[in-house]
């Protein structure tokens, strides 16, 4: 059987044995907030998890709050085999008021220049006003929050490619 792994696809980065030591300084969250999760797959063009893909978040609003931590705000998360992924947030106080909850960059396999972009939560009550959300048609919105699960916990799912695909920003 022929690979599906395109010649892109081959090459770096290799984050998986370079960037461990992120992943060490936040394995375990130290907050005197509030926590929750947000979890979700990284997903290619065809829909395929991408299994070894990292996701750098910055949480400006979490790091008083995560004064123990090695560093505060900040969170270097792989994926796993299937292309999941779950990162830990402090919520601050008071709540995220159309401000992101967290702000990633994306990384993977054949990304030759890594992706920007913003997590909401979808009972932000503030989202309505957010000017960043301002900036993306509406019918884009949606890939940019996350979205409440049942145990009170968020789903977040990462698209690369295809009309499904992750709002990316540029900054200048």
């Amino acid at each position: 059987m022929a690979s599906k792994i395109t010649t892109t696809q081959t090459i770096g980065p290799f984050p998986h044995e370079a960037w461990r030591w992120g992943v060490n300084a936040s394995a375990t969250l130290v907050s005197s907030a509030p926590t929750i999760s947000i979890s979700g797959v990284i997903r290619d063009g065809n829909g395929n998890p991408i299994s070894d893909g990292w996701i750098e978040a910055w949480l400006p609003d979490a790091v008083a709050a995560e004064f123990a931590q090695a560093i505060p705000g900040f969170r270097r998360i792989p994926t796993d085999d299937d292309g999941a992924f779950r990162i830990e947030v402090s919520l601050p106080t008071p709540a995220t008021a159309g401000k992101p909850v967290l702000y990633a960059t994306i990384f993977a396999r054949g990304l030759v220049k890594h992706q920007f972009t913003a997590v909401f939560l979808e009972d932000d009550t503030g989202l309505p006003q957010s000017e960043i959300l301002k900036q993306v048609p509406d019918y884009r919105r949606e890939t940019l929050i996350a979205r409440k699960q049942a145990d009170a916990q968020y789903h977040w799912d990462i698209w690369m490619q295809t009309d499904k695909e992750t709002v990316f920003f540029d900054y200048v």
